[in-house]
């Protein structure tokens, strides 16, 4: 006999687009980047550092 499992609604579902990293994920703006790549490519984004 087989159990059915639902999918959950809720949650970190993917990780990095970039990497794959599971954690650390950013994903404002509908970025889903990990910490690490961000730090890598944003300035190419458009993104400043201030201090």
């Amino acid at each position: 006999m087989k159990i059915k499992q639902k999918q959950k609604k809720y949650g970190r579902v993917d990780g990095c687009v970039r990497c794959g990293r599971k954690r650390g994920i950013i994903r404002r703006y509908g970025m889903h980047l990990c910490r690490q790549c961000f730090r890598e490519i944003a300035e190419d984004m458009g993104f400043k550092k201030y201090s």
